[in-house]
């Protein structure tokens, strides 16, 4: 019950604090006017009131959103620290050490606090507030809710059930305890965290940097910090989230941004893709690159000059300042091996020799190359490739060369760069001109599908290997799809301590959507666990059969009447039907935001399951599942992606079959459809909130595994094989596959009758 005067109150105490942020924040905006000096020097001071003005945070923002009692003290938690003339604190602002309490306190261990206070306000007035009491709660431990024992309170259910829009939101008002530990965790460290849909991994991410800005501050600026994600669209959704807590100058890319030139998102086949992001591909590029360096085969001497006159010098002197100059960058070895040639001049002539004939005769033993050139050219001759992947250790097979030719564009500003062209891109920039801008701390976010070359164009802009990687192991559905982080670990090679984290608390997706997609799990992820749910919905899925010939026009209907309610809808189909729902979109007159092209609207999106992930909606449609299955050999993991992306309603608009998945036979090799479990029981010990992998560089130490079922692994063990067997019936003739499992049993120590 909300007392009236403790109500006016606390009310005073707010209106208080927000006159003081902004008696700051006219101090600060009118700073320049008494500044003396030129005029340059007033602007400077004028924009760096301006910026600091900001990190007050607007002044329709409410001045603190939480507080808690410890010790005799009252502290107010607020996204910003405000002060009085008097230097008294009125406001910690959340990342503060003080802070830290209000977060990780819980009711089995209250670490001294004994009340936590929560706010509801509209801007700076106080709707109500909720109490937690943390002595009382210890005393009635045996009496309390599920909810309440998993440390989820109303304010975080209030907060779950809110809207969504076009923009990610701040969650600092409702950080878990287990979400805090994570946010406050070390900088030095390379964190991984796996969590299931609406497990809160990105917003842990995200308000991670905004604590090690804070906390790190000697060492780390908002410019050093670079956060990445998968594609445009997935950018444009978190970009708010940081400039809202103050941080305004954090860097956001995406994957097709990482390099020297854009990708495009140009189609390709999932096999070429594949092979573009092997780590092979370093070194074939490498071998490549300097392949192209030295003297004609059958020259003897380099003379510089035309027919044959003017100084020369001999090819085994070429060569040698040639192997000198090899352990630098492509063009610094360029820009020192056209000083030679000047330093040759200079001292084998009497005559002038003109720049230009120094540079014509560089340009044919040192030709230039940039990052565009060099790969188009490249892949569009045979031979360079298979000279190139002769000096690789691990061979390419002729098959294997043979995907990757393709004919080159007239004009290099037509060619269309994939996705795995962009991480090739940047290899090949790092090649010519060395690595590129590095940050103290990178963010990757739904890292779970990162190609090992991609994994290196990452590990280069980090410069000490402190990073925070986000994902989610059952959403992996590209050409990398893995079934653990193990690679990814190795991929981005940190010398710094490795700590895997496990989110086990899902507070985004319904109980009732999220049983209906776990269905998915035995044949989308053996062996991943599913989170622990914290919340019903407000109903069932809506599965809607149709006529196939209708699934478009059906959908287009269901997303319109959802929107006709204020949701924040997404429309998820595959490729295939894509066409179909925007000409229906266009019949009915209806607005909707593609995001394809990078854009998120405030009602329909229409979006695939790749596209859709990390995005949440409040009403998602779907289109097709079974579509959506067969659109990839990782079809159910889409289905998955997307039936996950909805924080209140899913409708599956479907042709016969809502949910494609085989009935589980004994002998299938399938586990069971998992138990999806809530918050309504409480944790069995304190620990179970999070699983935890430490990984340092000695080895591994588990503080607690799940050991995967049998059937799941015959499961992975027959896939493993199936994909093998396609490359190799890919690469190798028939007659010689015999001679190709003799070979492969010796490297593995077994007979090919299975004995060790």
């Amino acid at each position: 019950m909300v007392e009236q005067g403790e109500l006016a109150k606390e009310q005073a105490h707010f209106d208080t604090a927000w006159d003081a942020r902004e008696k700051s924040r006219q101090l600060l905006q009118g700073a320049w006017e008494a500044a003396g000096g030129p005029n340059k020097v007033r602007a400077l001071v004028k924009r760096n009131g301006e910026l600091k003005a900001k990190q007050l945070g607007g002044p329709e923002e409410a001045v603190a959103f939480g507080r808690f009692d410890r010790d005799g003290e009252t502290l107010y938690i607020g996204n910003h620290c405000i002060a009085n003339e008097d230097r008294d604190l009125l406001v910690i602002n959340w990342q503060a050490d003080a802070a830290n309490a209000y977060y990780a306190a819980t009711v089995q261990e209250p670490l001294g606090v004994e009340r936590k206070r929560t706010y509801a306000t509209t801007r700076n007035q106080i709707d109500t507030y909720t109490d937690t009491l943390f002595e009382h709660l210890a005393r009635s431990l045996e009496e309390l809710t599920g909810p309440e024992q998993w440390g989820v309170d109303d304010a975080i259910l209030d907060d779950l059930e809110a809207g969504r829009t076009g923009l990610m939101r701040d969650i600092v008002q409702t950080i878990h305890a287990s979400q805090n530990e994570l946010i406050r965790s070390p900088i030095d460290q390379l964190l991984i965290v796996q969590g299931g849909p609406g497990t809160g991994k990105t917003a842990i991410a995200l308000h991670r940097i905004s604590w090690l800005l804070f906390n790190y501050r000697d060492r780390l600026q908002p410019a050093d910090c670079l956060v990445i994600g998968p594609n445009p669209t997935f950018t444009r959704y978190i970009r708010e989230v940081l400039p809202g807590l103050g941080d305004q100058d954090v860097r956001h890319a995406d994957l097709r941004s990482l390099g020297p030139q854009r990708g495009v998102g140009a189609a390709e086949d999932r096999r070429v893709s594949r092979l573009k992001g092997d780590a092979r591909m370093a070194d074939l590029l490498r071998h490549a690159l300097w392949q192209r360096v030295g003297l004609a085969e059958k020259a003897e001497r380099l003379t510089l000059g035309a027919e044959g006159l003017g100084p020369s010098a001999e090819r085994e002197e070429i060569e040698r300042e040639i192997d000198r100059l090899r352990q630098g960058t492509y063009n610094d070895g360029r820009t020192s091996f056209r000083r030679f040639l000047q330093d040759q001049v200079a001292r084998r002539s009497r005559s002038v020799v003109t720049a230009a004939t120094i540079d014509n005769a560089l340009e044919r033993v040192w030709p230039q190359a940039t990052p565009q050139s060099f790969l188009r050219d490249l892949f569009a001759s045979r031979e360079r490739m298979l000279a190139a992947a002769g000096a690789v250790e691990k061979d390419f097979t002729v098959s294997e060369i043979r995907r990757l030719l393709r004919a080159p564009q007239e004009k290099l500003s037509l060619e269309a760069w994939s996705d795995a062209d962009v991480a090739l891109l940047d290899e090949l920039d790092y090649l010519l001109n060395g690595r590129p801008t590095t940050f103290g701390h990178v963010v990757v976010d739904e890292a779970q599908d990162l190609s090992p070359m991609q994994l290196r164009s990452i590990r280069r802009r980090s410069r000490s290997g402190s990073m925070t990687v986000v994902g989610d192991i059952a959403q992996s559905t590209g050409s990398w799809a893995r079934d653990s982080w193990d690679d990814v670990r190795q991929g981005l090679g940190s010398d710094l301590p490795t700590v895997v984290e496990e989110l086990s608390l899902g507070y985004r997706v319904p109980r009732q959507v999220y049983e209906f997609a776990a269905q998915l799990l035995p044949v989308a992820a053996p062996l991943v666990t599913p989170p622990r749910v914290v919340r019903d919905g407000p109903q069932d899925p809506e599965l809607i059969e149709t006529a196939s010939e209708d699934l478009a026009l059906v959908a287009v209907r269901a997303a319109r009447h959802h929107a006709g309610n204020g949701q924040f809808v997404g429309l998820i189909c595959c490729d295939e039907l894509r066409d179909s729902v925007v000409e229906q979109f266009r019949a009915h007159g209806i607005s909707y935001s593609d995001a394809s092209t990078g854009e998120i609207g405030k009602s329909i999106n229409l979006a695939s399951p790749v596209e859709a992930k990390g995005l949440e909606f409040d009403a998602v449609v779907i289109v097709d599942p079974a579509a959506i299955v067969r659109s990839s050999d990782r079809g159910h993991r889409l289905l998955y992606v997307a039936l996950t992306r909805t924080t209140r309603f899913l409708t599956v608009v479907h042709d016969g079959v809502a949910l494609p998945i085989e009935p589980m036979s004994p002998d299938s090799g399938l586990d069971e459809a998992p138990q999806v479990l809530t918050i309504a029981s409480p944790p069995e010990t304190a620990t179970e909130e999070r699983l935890t992998d430490v990984v340092a560089k000695e080895g591994r130490a588990d503080r607690r595994a799940i050991p995967p079922s049998s059937r799941a692994v015959d499961r992975l063990t027959r896939s493993a094989a199936r994909e093998i067997a396609a490359e190799v019936r890919d690469a190798l003739q028939p007659s010689t596959y015999r001679n190709f499992l003799v070979a492969l049993c010796e490297e593995l120590g077994v007979d090919l009758d299975g004995t060790s």
